[in-house]
């Protein structure tokens, strides 16, 4: 029976030494899965690779505090929440508040016009400046906007529509003639002078200079020009030359010169 105990004893002590010995090994199975991790490198986010700060044999720090470290392996960007950063002088930081409408031109992309909003202002003044930092968000990505570009912003007093952004004619508004009004509040109809060329300068006539009146409706004022638009179509077309000034009144047909230029 002594044998018989001895023997269970010992069994049962294999068995907890062996129990013992698996649960270390899960541990180092556990280390090992650590250190496999340490050797891989993941972005906190998808993104676009744009500098590669370290090279195979470089020894990456979190701070890059010691000698001859680094303290990152890439530089990544997010292209998918690409911002304008605006420095706003205090002055006009009344003119930037959240949600407003901004117009966004990229020097790299001369004519393309990329419609925006404020984002947020950095809680902060450069005292050097005297300037807060405001962040524009695109409301439409596009490839072609890449990061560090420098870009000029314009804050919008409202949204530009679809109808904002097609070509108008305009003109000085010296050149707008107004008759008298017609009465009942009835305004007087509103028109310009058009400069007409006549005479054939191939056949040996001299061409002259004849004002011919062109109906207009007249739109919004537009920085130091007017948007007009004639109530014939095509009566008035870009590139067109217009009165401004005159010594005396005109009527449909007069001959005129054009006084040169100051």
């Amino acid at each position: 029976v002594d044998a018989v105990q001895t023997r269970s004893n010992a069994a049962r002590a294999a068995l907890a030494s062996a129990r013992a010995g698996l649960d270390v090994a899960r541990a180092q199975v556990g280390v090992q899965r650590v250190a496999e991790d340490f050797t891989e490198i993941r972005a906190p986010f998808d993104g676009v690779v744009l500098v590669k700060n370290a090279n195979v044999g470089d020894i990456i720090t979190p701070l890059s505090s010691a000698a001859g470290t680094q303290g990152a392996v890439v530089t990544m960007a997010d292209m998918s929440t690409l911002e304008v950063e605006a420095d706003v002088s205090e002055g006009s930081l009344a003119k930037a508040r959240v949600g407003q409408p901004v117009e966004v031109l990229l020097d790299a992309l001369p004519g393309v016009r990329f419609m925006g909003e404020v984002g947020g202002l950095v809680p902060t003044v450069d005292r050097a400046k005297a300037t807060v930092t405001v962040k524009v968000r695109f409301k439409q990505l596009d490839a072609r906007i890449l990061p560090e570009m420098s870009a000029k912003v314009s804050f919008l007093s409202q949204p530009i529509t679809a109808a904002d952004q097609q070509p108008v004619l305009a003109v000085n508004p010296k050149a707008l003639q107004k008759d008298p009004d017609q009465g009942q509040g009835t305004p007087g109809r509103r028109f310009v002078w058009k400069l007409r060329a006549q005479g054939n300068a191939a056949e040996g006539q001299v061409p002259t200079l004849q004002v011919e009146a062109v109906d207009v409706q007249v739109g919004r004022t537009l920085g130091d020009v007017t948007e007009v638009k004639p109530t014939q179509p095509g009566a008035l077309k870009a590139g067109d030359k217009v009165v401004v000034r005159t010594e005396q009144p005109l009527k449909p047909g007069d001959a005129v010169r054009q006084a040169d230029a100051p």
